[in-house]
């Protein structure tokens, strides 16, 4: 299946078929970035705040939370979904590799699943996302289940006769 390349704007139900892949810009994750999650979640992990005591850490280096690559690695993909995502539904999530401040990541998208709901006028995409840091290695792989609308005559949403 024909890779899209980077992608800028929305893609609409009736613009994605099984296979169909693409990917985000990158993003490098900041010590600012950081400290921003962890006051906002309250994720307050020692592994994530303690600069000093690491000696008994798994994870060398600063490592970041995987929640926190997963919303950033949605942020980049939010341009793919302009004015035709309707709900995120499901996903499934494994984290293949630590990520640590300083990487840059990117999103590898495929289409895995792709069908009409019984109202005709919006559809069901699954894709797999892998999170890919500066190295292209893998560090993480979600699958996303979301409703997207389907494109009308307009341009702006389809809508399934």
């Amino acid at each position: 299946m024909k890779d899209l390349g980077l992608i800028g704007s929305g893609l609409f139900f009736g613009d994605l078929a099984l296979g169909m892949r693409w990917h985000s810009p990158g993003r490098t994750l900041l010590e600012a970035d950081l400290a921003a999650y962890i006051n906002l979640s309250w994720f307050t992990e020692e592994l994530f705040t303690n600069q000093h005591d690491r000696a008994d850490n798994a994870i060398e280096g600063r490592p970041v939370p995987a929640l926190m690559v997963m919303a950033f690695a949605e942020g980049l993909i939010v341009p793919t979904l302009a004015r035709a995502g309707l709900a995120f539904l499901h996903t499934d999530m494994e984290v293949l590799a630590p990520t640590r401040l300083g990487d840059t990541i990117h999103v590898e998208c495929e289409v895995i699943e792709a069908r009409l709901t019984s109202r005709k006028d919006r559809g069901l995409v699954r894709t797999r996302n892998i999170v890919v840091d500066q190295n292209e290695r893998p560090v993480l792989q979600y699958q996303p289940l979301r409703l997207l609308r389907l494109r009308d005559t307009h341009g702006e949403t389809e809508s399934a006769g």
